[in-house]
């Protein structure tokens, strides 16, 4: 399932390619999503239990709903939706990170649908779900707006979309291109492009051009302090998340 026209940037896949065989390795390239996921995986929970109405103590709460992971990587958050319940489709469109994801899914004895693919050529096919999670990718791509309506299709009627991104201010520039990249060399010099960085106004306004209800928007907030990660309804100055229905 290629898509000949996709808003796919062949320069940010090349990045994350090189560093697939270190997804799930807590010390490595992916260091920060790895301290970045109970986060976010607290926010994502919690949005789709409000949304479906699923208590989150029960068994596989998230039995019956169908879940894109699109930009999957590794699948850090594709397992987690898995072991909830949620029938999972991992996609990305990077080829190197899918048979990552598999060998450590079939070692973790959960079924995810893993696919070489994009959003577009998903679309396409006519793939619809429950709930499409958009995280970390937004900034990769060659066009946001053409990406995020490719989402929207994806979504069923009533579906739920949550995308987290980079802010685009003098603060995240220090933070997540001087700090993170240089700094403390969490990541390869290189890895992120300031000005693609994309500000709460600005996506909500793409989110809505695309078709999508933007109903919430929360900030990742790191304490350096305790080297941990917190949502902030306030400080969405440099990682934050949203979510949006599809009527």
């Amino acid at each position: 399932m290629q898509a000949s026209q996709s808003t796919v940037d062949t320069g940010e896949v090349a990045k994350f390619e090189a560093m697939a065989a270190e997804w799930w390795d807590p010390n490595g390239k992916f260091k920060p999503l790895h301290m970045l996921n109970p986060c976010r995986l607290d926010y994502i929970t919690n949005q789709i239990a409000g949304e479906f109405g699923r208590d989150l103590t029960a068994p596989a709460p998230f039995e019956g709903l169908r879940i894109l992971d699109i930009g999957c990587g590794g699948g850090l958050l594709s397992e987690p939706m898995a072991r909830l319940g949620a029938t999972v489709v991992g996609a990305d469109a990077a080829a190197g990170n899918i048979p990552v994801a598999q060998v450590h899914a079939r070692q973790s004895g959960l079924d995810i649908d893993y696919r070489h693919t994009t959003a577009e050529a998903l679309a396409e096919a006519g793939e619809q779900f429950d709930v499409v999670l958009n995280m970390e990718v937004v900034e990769h791509v060659a066009s946001p707006i053409s990406y995020l309506t490719a989402c929207q299709r994806l979504l069923k009627s009533g579906g739920l979309h949550i995308c987290s991104t980079l802010n685009r201010n003098p603060k995240s520039y220090v933070v997540a291109i001087i700090g993170a990249e240089h700094v403390m060399r969490w990541l390869p010099k290189g890895t992120h492009e300031w000005s693609k960085f994309i500000t709460p106004d600005e996506l909500f306004a793409l989110l809505e051009e695309a078709g999508l209800e933007p109903v919430d928007r929360k900030g990742f907030v790191f304490n350096p302090v305790t080297w941990t990660w917190r949502l902030s309804a306030r400080d969405l100055s440099v990682n934050y998340v949203t979510a949006s229905l599809k009527r």
